[in-house]
């Protein structure tokens, strides 16, 4: 099975259920990554950050049953060997493996952002080890990848707006076909 179908069949199995326990979103894990691609393409991002903002989440979506509660296991990374191994690039790979620490630089540099987090995202915070400190900021934004995640987190808090009309997946899903075909076929160069 190729990426695509995995990654298809991962939310057809799961995509119907809700971050959080008793701190629920108010949408589900579909309709958040659907909004979150949306919003990234809104901006005109690059295609790859476009893939990231969809696929930023699927960790979460990738163990138990079809009924059992998404939690918040290092989902930014449990996904990462499934989309290297299916030809994503690191344009895709890092600002998802980043958007939980860029929440954690966001919450210790912006006092207006953690405020505005949900329920569950404040909660996930304490988690995920809280507030960065100035040594864990300067590694963080030295990272190359470091702006598109930050960008992929803010889309990842206000992609959450109940009945919100979105593209289905099918258009991201041929949008993250087109990036691998990208990637895979040779570049040739011209010869003046």
């Amino acid at each position: 099975m190729d990426l695509i179908a995995k990654i298809e069949a991962l939310f057809q199995r799961r995509g119907h259920l809700r971050y959080g326990d008793e701190r629920r979103e108010p949408v589900t894990a579909l309709e958040h990554a659907l909004q979150c691609a949306q919003l990234a393409e809104w901006a005109h991002a690059e295609h790859s950050l476009v893939a990231a903002a969809l696929l930023h989440d699927i960790g979460q979506l990738m163990d138990g049953p079809e009924t059992a509660p998404l939690r918040d296991d290092q989902h930014e990374l449990s996904a990462l060997p499934l989309l290297r191994a299916g030809g994503c690039g690191p344009e895709v790979l890092e600002p998802i493996r980043l958007h939980v620490a860029a929440k954690r630089y966001l919450v210790s540099t912006d006092a207006a952002y953690g405020p505005g987090l949900s329920d569950a995202s404040r909660h996930s915070l304490a988690l995920q080890g809280g507030p960065m400190n100035a040594e864990e900021r300067l590694i963080f934004m030295a990272h190359p990848h470091a702006s598109a995640a930050l960008q992929l987190r803010r889309w990842d808090d206000l992609a959450k707006r109940p009945g919100m009309r979105t593209p289905p997946m099918a258009y991201y899903l041929a949008l993250l076909e087109e990036l691998l075909r990208d990637k895979r076929a040779p570049h040739r160069m011209s010869i003046a």
